[in-house]
Formats: structure tokens, sequence, C-alpha cells
């Protein structure tokens, strides 16, 4: 397996984790906090594709990156 995929998928099962936790421990619901861990990375998915085609758009990023 690819290290890179390797990585995805560490950093997926930490970001699960604390989203439960976190979520858990505010609510003290596993359903509730499970939901909460599930849908919170699917929605900033979503943001960071748009995010990613905002910028690339107003042709900051590399502009940025460059400095």
């Amino acid at each position: 397996m690819p290290a890179d995929l390797i990585k995805t998928f560490t950093y997926l099962t930490i970001h699960l984790t604390i989203g439960f936790s976190v979520a858990y421990v505010m609510t003290g619901s596993a359903a509730l906090a499970g939901g909460i861990a599930i849908i919170e990375p699917c929605i900033n998915a979503v943001a960071f594709f748009f995010h990613e085609k905002a910028w690339k758009r107003v042709g900051a990023g590399p502009k940025l990156l460059a400095a």
C-alpha cells in the first residue's frame, strides 16, 4: 500500500476519533457523537472542494505560496 494512502487513512482515523471524542464530551450521547463524527468530515470535504475552486478562480493560490 502506498505511503500516501496509509497517511490518509491514519489522518482520517485521528480526525474521526477527535471528532467523536469532542462530540461525546459535549453531548454525552454516543449515537449523536457518532453521527457528528461521520457527517462533519463529509461536509468539510465539500467545503474544501469549493474553497479550492474559489482560490483557483481568483488565482491567489500560487501568488501567496510564492511570497
